[in-house]
């Protein structure tokens, strides 16, 4: 009886995250398009990656005239948090190879902490595919309406759509800056990114700003010991 009510916060929370994603799907589709990028590419992209900040970051860099080779490694880049959080939430994923397959594909941001909020192994296994299985499917049915809503509008500026790009990732990255080390690393690397900007070709600037990120692996010191 008491995991009832749990189940129905899990249920809820689950579904306004999907809804969420789901918005961010059409805006994702339709700026995609209307940068004049081929109608098949998001929705390829939104089944093959799955990865919404990586994706965003792909088709901005194309779209800005980058090459195809920055965006992709500024996408692995991204990405490489799966590491460690596939390390914390390998045991919910499960065993055997098709599960185990299916669930990296599934591991994104909000799974990760919906799984990683239960104590329970059970409850845990459950939040991570539930959020996972939800957003791929609210992810993919936003992107396809939003790609083929794209095509019927001549300028998606109008509509605000322009700024998802930006907002998006904004999003994504302000819960990090909360640690001093990251926001100092966040900085640096801005700086480099706008300097580079001036001079070097379209995605560039982005890899260069990863610079900044040197500032929070560099060996620390160690403090001297005390009598």
């Amino acid at each position: 009886m008491e995991s009832a009510p749990k189940d129905r916060d899990l249920t809820r929370n689950v579904a306004l995250v999907c809804f969420a994603s789901g918005l961010v799907g059409i805006s994702f589709g339709a700026i995609t398009v209307g940068a004049g990028l081929p109608i098949w590419l998001p929705m390829l992209l939104s089944v093959l990656v799955f990865a919404g900040a990586a994706q965003f970051l792909f088709v901005g860099i194309i779209a800005a005239g980058g090459s195809p080779i920055a965006a992709v490694l500024a996408g692995v880049v991204v990405n490489a948090r799966h590491i460690p959080f596939g390390m914390a939430v390998g045991p919910s994923i499960g065993t055997s190879w098709p599960r185990r397959i299916i669930g990296s594909h599934l591991m994104i941001d909000e799974a990760v902490a919906f799984a990683l909020a239960e104590k329970d192994a059970g409850r845990r296994r459950k939040a991570y595919w539930a959020c996972g299985v939800g957003l791929f499917f609210t992810w993919n049915v936003g992107v396809l309406a939003g790609a083929f809503g794209g095509t019927a509008i001549e300028d998606t500026d109008t509509l605000g759509l322009d700024a998802a790009f930006p907002a998006v990732l904004l999003a994504l990255v302000l819960p990090a800056l909360r640690d001093r080390h990251t926001r100092n690393a966040a900085l640096a690397g801005s700086v480099v990114a706008v300097a580079a900007a001036s001079f070097a070709p379209a995605g560039l600037p982005i890899l260069l700003s990863l610079a900044g990120v040197l500032l929070v692996v560099r060996p620390r010191r160690s403090k001297p010991a005390t009598a």
